[in-house]
């Protein structure tokens, strides 16, 4: 089996942004592994994301049909099984996100392909595919192996590869769905807390705040210096725990990936490997925490050993 077979996900009419990343790290496979590229797009109307899905590296886009408008795990499982098969892909990339856990762990087990979640890097080691990926809370980064396995199943983790922007000339192919009665129904979306419609995700410019701030009743000052600088107002998981700020504010594992950001600003935050997950590709980091031996020292381009509080007061007059 040869060939990469990355899974276009959607939601609502709206092509995920993990797509163009996904493509990008299969074409640095596809280098190594030889095969062809192909996107598979399961929807209900797919001829409707195949322009955007027609990416630089990709040579084949594959139209599968379905009934259903919206995602079902059992219906994307049984048209991937399908798909693995007939185009003999040795590689399934799809996001780490909430549709992928609902199909990719099945589908692996279900098939007895090798199987890695959560994958941050992926490397081609004597032919066979090498997945990297993290663990003990981030501590430390592993290796993962698919020794005598002819299909690899990777949910990977998005907002930390290069995107593909470049459009390609892929041929366009359909293949039929399986006939498949999901076991679920799809009633509505219920959109969550709006957190004021901050999208930390695209900004380029995030102050966050940590557990230095002390009191709930500090984040209306810091929600105001923020926007005096003109960033976005983030913040770290014990922040967003005690309901001082919308999780949407939250940075982080568990958060929001600043994949757009270009300057963060950590005030007040200790920097635990979580938190770091949600900002470590950030180019310019600035932290300010009074302890001198804060772990997101280790990640920051600037430090500063102070009172947050100070140097928010230092700060504002250069603004106003």
């Amino acid at each position: 089996m040869s060939g990469i077979l990355v899974v276009a996900e959607h939601r609502q009419g709206e092509l995920s942004d993990s797509v163009p990343e996904l493509v990008g790290l299969a074409n640095g496979l596809k280098e190594g592994l030889g095969g062809p590229l192909m996107v598979a797009v399961i929807a209900q109307d797919p001829s409707a994301f195949s322009d955007q899905v027609n990416l630089a590296g990709v040579d084949e886009i594959v139209q599968v049909p379905v009934s259903v408008a919206e995602f079902q795990p059992d219906v994307w499982e049984a048209a991937l099984q399908k798909l693995v098969a007939e185009k003999g892909a040795s590689v399934v990339m799809t996001p780490h996100s909430v549709d992928g856990w609902g199909y990719a762990p099945t589908l692996a087990a279900a098939n007895g392909y090798g199987f890695a979640s959560d994958v941050l890097e992926t490397k081609v080691d004597g032919g066979e595919v090498v997945a990297v990926r993290p663990g003990y809370g981030e501590k430390v980064h592993m290796e993962v192996g698919f020794p005598g396995k002819d299909a690899v199943v990777l949910t990977v983790r998005s907002g930390e590869h290069p995107v593909v922007e470049e459009s390609g000339s892929a041929e366009v192919t359909t293949a039929e769905a399986p006939d498949v009665t999901p076991r679920s129904e799809h009633k509505r979306f219920i959109e969550p807390e709006s957190g004021g419609g901050v999208d930390l995700s695209q900004e380029e410019f995030i102050m966050s705040i940590g557990r230095g701030i002390s009191d709930e009743e500090n984040v209306e000052q810091f929600s105001e210096l923020a926007e005096e600088i003109g960033a976005a107002l983030g913040c770290s998981r014990p922040i967003a725990d005690n309901g001082w700020l919308p999780k949407a504010h939250q940075v982080g594992q568990s958060g929001t990936t600043a994949s757009n950001c270009k300057f963060y600003l950590a005030l007040g935050i200790s920097g635990s490997v979580q938190h770091q997950a949600g900002m470590k590709h950030v180019d310019s980091i600035v932290a300010v925490n009074t302890d001198p031996e804060a772990p997101i020292f280790s990640v920051a381009k600037y430090g500063v050993v102070a009172d947050i509080f100070d140097i928010a007061e230092e700060l504002r007059p250069h603004f106003e």
